[in-house]
């Protein structure tokens, strides 16, 4: 090698060096700058940082703050006498929100509610996921039966492969029921609670279109109250005796400017019992009938004699001892699940 050759690469090396010092210098006397613009503090924001004021995560109903109290067991938990229940135990904890959103879509498989509970990491059963907490496993519990019907095969094949999607996802393992024994559960308990299931109704047949404001105005200055987009007459406990009907639909879903009907609905097994359920929709039933000029009828189109409202009374008060008999009390949620 000549002494060119080796004269040009020292010079190479040389300039190379030189550009890395003064690299180094210009991001000295940069960092110098920042610091005096942003001083340096004793921990670092990110971790030091507390959560922003009212900040919730996810979760299956009304997450609360981590600070709050909350009891080792949430009262509500799977009913294995209406509902078939699949457990998925998972290999590692998966915290709140991850499972959240990997759940929040299922609510229903055809026309069957779905309830999801969890078991928290260090014991504590949860029917509602709540924030900053890990679980160790949970379950998905279908309806068996409603007023749909029994649970149908192609339903509980939705549930199972929704379940083996979540045990995919957070390398969990599954332990359920065989599906035959689960259908003919489903079918027994349509059976029975096709006997148990019963609506009274009251028609107000106007003697002419009223204006649904107009009506409504009524309804409400005599006593009814808007409930789940519907009005309703209440009972002391909250619970609605019976329900309005315009033309044949709830408020909520009315679109006409006009009603030619009225209608009174006392669903049994959705109310609370009373020995005098029929007897008191018949009163507010007259009472309507004289204010808006209509004829009250019974659900086979006849006028309603006023002597038979003790009578049937009693015949639903039968009715409800039934229910209550059978494991339903009236009003209460789990009859209302079954019963919808």
């Amino acid at each position: 090698m000549s002494d060119l050759q080796i004269a040009l690469i020292l010079l190479g090396i040389l300039l190379i060096l030189i550009v890395l010092l003064f690299n180094w210098w210009q991001d000295r006397r940069v960092r110098k700058q920042m610091q005096q613009h942003f001083p340096e503090r004793e921990q670092d924001p990110l971790m030091s940082a507390t959560p922003a004021a009212g900040r919730r995560e996810p979760g299956l109903g009304a997450a609360r703050a981590p600070d709050e109290d909350l009891p080792d067991d949430d009262p509500a938990e799977a009913d294995p006498a209406t509902e078939a229940v699949i457990d998925i135990a998972f290999a590692q904890s998966v915290a709140s929100e991850s499972l959240y959103q990997a759940v929040q879509t299922l609510t229903r498989v055809g026309n069957k509610p779905v309830r999801i509970f969890a078991e928290r990491e260090g014991g504590g059963h949860r029917a509602r996921l709540r924030a900053q907490e890990t679980y160790m496993s949970m379950q998905l519990a279908v309806l068996l039966a409603n007023r749909s019907g029994p649970l149908t095969d192609i339903e509980w094949s939705q549930l199972w492969t929704a379940a083996q999607g979540l045990a995919e996802r957070f390398d969990g393992a599954i332990e359920g029921p065989e599906q035959g024994p689960v259908l003919q559960q489903a079918k027994e308990l349509d059976a029975v609670c096709a006997h148990l299931d019963a609506q009274v109704g009251l028609a107000l047949r106007l003697s002419e279109p009223h204006a649904i404001s107009d009506v409504s105005s009524v309804l409400k200055d005599i006593g009814f109250m808007s409930h789940h987009g519907q009005l309703a007459w209440m009972s002391d406990t909250g619970l609605p005796r019976f329900t309005v009907l315009f033309d044949g639909l709830h408020a909520h879903e009315v679109k006409a400017d006009s009603v030619s009907r009225i209608d009174l609905l006392l669903d049994l097994p959705r109310s609370p019992a009373d020995e005098q359920a029929f007897s008191r929709m018949a009163s507010v039933g007259r009472d309507l009938a004289r204010r808006l000029d209509g004829e009250l009828l019974d659900d086979q189109g006849r006028p309603v004699p006023d002597g038979a409202d003790q009578a049937i009374d009693g015949q639903l008060l039968g009715m409800y001892a039934r229910l209550s008999q059978a494991g339903f009390e009236a009003g209460d949620a789990r009859t209302v699940r079954v019963f919808s």
